[in-house]
């Protein structure tokens, strides 16, 4: 496993989506952790701030290439088998970069309101 996904553990959509790229990636390349871990982020020199602008992919290997938000989605999402035919297919229409990262920051930016809140975050092991 090569890649750290830092993500909500207070989100229901966020923890869903963890749940599914796990099935997806059967344990090959990614390891998770709750921004709520303060050891995880200490261990990664991230602060609570830091998380504000959604999900982080962290490069095992080089721990300096980071990815945030609609970037680290499309990064984990290129990763994947076959992967990176969609995310190429993406980057490459006219517009679409613009209209995901606006897509990412308004359900970021809501998504307790509209998928609801954990009480306490799913806890992994990284």
């Amino acid at each position: 496993m090569n890649y750290y996904v830092i993500y909500d553990g207070n989100c229901n959509l966020c923890v869903t989506l963890v749940q599914l790229l796990e099935t997806l990636d059967q344990g090959k390349l990614f390891r998770y952790s709750p921004m709520q871990d303060e050891q995880t982020l200490l261990r990664w020199g991230i602060t609570a701030q830091g998380c504000e602008q959604g999900v982080i992919l962290i490069d095992g290997n080089d721990p300096q290439r980071r990815w945030q938000g609609s970037n680290a989605a499309e990064e984990i999402g290129r990763l994947l088998p076959a992967g990176s035919i969609f995310v190429d297919a993406y980057r490459a229409l006219p517009g679409m970069k613009w209209v995901g990262d606006r897509f990412y920051e308004q359900i970021r930016d809501r998504r307790y309101a509209i998928f609801g809140k954990r009480s306490n975050p799913l806890s992994r092991n990284t």
